[in-house]
């Protein structure tokens, strides 16, 4: 399969999981408008928020990761300069969601 194929069946795929995740978080998040500061800390350290929660960041960057990556694709014209800008895209998107997760998993401890 060619390479921009498995981009773009990526990119689809992870925005169809992505979706139900968002509407999920906007719906908890305009309830946090009249909530105190213990009680949004309850709710992400509860099991099932924190799970979807943690699907949320991990689908949210490897989507953006992707989407931002073609965009290097169609204006970076230096190949060296475009795969040095795609390695540090993509270790972005790695360390970027487990450092939010770890520090998510902390505030339960």
């Amino acid at each position: 399969m060619i390479s921009a194929t498995k981009k773009w069946i990526f990119l689809k795929l992870s925005a169809v999981i992505l979706l139900p995740l968002m509407i999920w978080f906007l719906f908890n998040l305009v309830s946090f408008y009249d909530k105190s500061y213990q009680d949004v800390i309850l709710f992400f350290t509860s099991q099932p928020s924190k799970l979807l929660f943690s699907l949320f960041i991990i689908f949210a960057y490897f989507y953006s990761a992707l989407s931002i990556s073609e965009v290097f694709e169609d204006y970076i014209e230096g190949e060296k300069l475009k795969n040095v800008a795609n390695k540090t895209l993509f270790l972005f998107a790695i360390i970027m969601p487990i450092l939010t997760i770890l520090i998510l998993y902390k505030l339960s401890l």
